[in-house]
């Protein structure tokens, strides 16, 4: 085995977190290598989740807006679609990026080294790739594997019929019919994505609203919003089985009234959840006993093994590319004895990309609630605000949850055209501690999608303009 010199600090994986971690600590003047078993650089959010999907929903909605082109005085003919051109594209634009990340890697002076790793002790790393094995020495580790995508117990996924979110970016061809299991960001992104592009979609959530973890209005906004386009919603439900056929796969489940339903449908994607890689990392060699899979970890990233940090979707914090990106930055920064800033978990945005898209910040009107706050809640629609109208992207609403004594801002919570784009602004006025009055007293200009958010905070005091 091939011993390498000592380095300041070795980071395992290079998706969203680690990349981003291993350039921070080479500007800090860390000797930094970076370790990938991917053949590219980028991870799960570049190579198979965030990028991709959103050059399909991009393109989606491109679609839909074509279709429209003759009502608004366009003269067209039938919009038709190459979806293998569309598929090119994604793919092309995929390899771009990560190649943007290897050039980074290179100006940064930072070492790389591509296999599978392995800690043999808190300061040594087994590297296994296609040539010699490698051990990598280093007086720190941060751990940054990322997910995978979770299937349900007894059902196998195979990539062809019965796929994950892998097989659903891969496809070859537009499936007349898909049944997803799950309506996380996961399941409704794909909905809208196939929807659009003239599938038959069927969506089955165990939980009682889409988008669970957020707000229940906007939940049940969107659900409004994907039966009017024609996505067939069941929640409450239970899958009960499903099995490939000649036609496709047979599934059955249960919805929430008790009946039982039959479907063969083209695909069925599994969107239930994500579980971190941890597996066969030596981590209980070296004396981290991972929970459910997931490494503990304090606020700065940091294990019960001194000198070895984790960060990203391996721990139990927000599975966000943005979040493992800022965890990486606040690790790099301990271990360079800077005074980093804890991450605040209360305060991270969250964004869906379907179509009316979601996105958040803060406490939900439930949550808040929950935590012993005396709220008043602000609602304002989209079809109350010109610029929706100019877009035609009137579906939707902007809510404001505050505490009723000082006005603060608990949360944001918004479904509609370019709400992720929005949310930025609620993130910053609560980092700043902002109060309603404050964002009430900031001139939105007009016309614009973000005189949503003012007309919502007025609208706290039931002050708002337009409605």
């Amino acid at each position: 085995m091939k011993e390498q010199a000592p380095f300041d600090v070795a980071i395992i994986g290079a998706g969203p977190g680690g990349y981003v971690a291993a350039i921070r600590a080479a500007q800090l003047g860390l000797n930094t290598a970076l370790i990938e078993r991917d053949t590219r650089l980028g991870g799960t959010c570049l190579l198979r989740g965030c990028i991709p999907t959103k050059i399909l929903l991009h393109d989606a909605r491109l679609l839909q807006e074509l279709k429209k082109a003759s009502a608004r005085g366009f003269k067209v003919g039938e919009v038709g679609v190459d979806f293998s051109m569309i598929q090119e594209r994604k793919t092309n634009l995929v390899n771009r990026l990560a190649k943007n990340i290897e050039f980074l890697m290179r100006k940064n002076k930072i070492t790389m080294f591509k296999g599978a790793a392995t800690l043999s002790s808190p300061t040594k790393i087994a590297i296994k790739g296609d040539g010699a094995a490698t051990e990598v020495n280093a007086k720190n580790v941060i751990i940054a594997t990322g997910s995978e995508a979770k299937s349900l117990p007894g059902y196998d996924v195979d990539e062809k019929k019965l796929i994950s979110n892998v097989g659903a970016l891969d496809l070859s061809d537009i499936p007349k019919s898909l049944l997803i299991v799950g309506a996380g960001a996961v399941g409704v992104e794909f909905a809208s994505i196939y929807n659009s592009f003239g599938a038959k979609v069927t969506m089955i959530e165990v939980l009682p609203h889409l988008v669970p973890l957020e707000d229940e209005e906007v939940s049940k906004e969107l659900k409004r919003v994907f039966t009017k386009r024609g996505i067939e919603v069941y929640t409450k439900a239970k899958l009960e089985g499903a099995k490939n056929t000649n036609a496709g796969v047979e599934v059955s489940f249960q919805t929430e009234k008790g009946e039982a339903k039959k479907y063969t449908v083209d695909r069925l994607l599994m969107a239930t959840g994500r579980a971190p890689n941890t597996k066969n990392l030596g981590l209980e060699k070296i004396g981290i006993t991972p929970d459910r899979g997931f490494i503990k970890v304090n606020e700065f990233g940091e294990t019960n093994v001194k000198g070895v940090f984790a960060i990203g979707d391996v721990t139990p914090t927000p599975l966000l590319a943005h979040v493992a990106s800022q965890e990486g930055i606040v690790a790099v920064e301990k271990i360079a004895g800077k005074h980093p800033v804890p991450i605040n978990y209360q305060q991270i945005p969250n964004c869906t990309y379907c179509d009316p898209q979601v996105a958040s910040v803060g406490l939900t009107e439930a949550r808040a609630i929950e935590a012993g706050h005396k709220v008043k809640v602000g609602k304002f629609p989209f079809t109350a605000v010109s610029k929706a109208m100019i877009e035609d992207a009137t579906e939707g609403f902007v809510k404001v949850v505050a505490d009723e004594t000082y006005g603060e801002i608990l949360g944001v919570h918004m479904v509609g055209v370019t709400v992720t784009e929005m949310v930025g602004e609620a993130v910053a006025a609560m980092g700043l501690e902002g109060t309603v009055d404050d964002l009430i007293h900031t001139i939105h200009a007009h016309p614009t999608l973000t005189e949503g958010i003012h007309e919502a905070m007025e609208n706290v005091y039931k002050s708002a303009i337009h409605i």
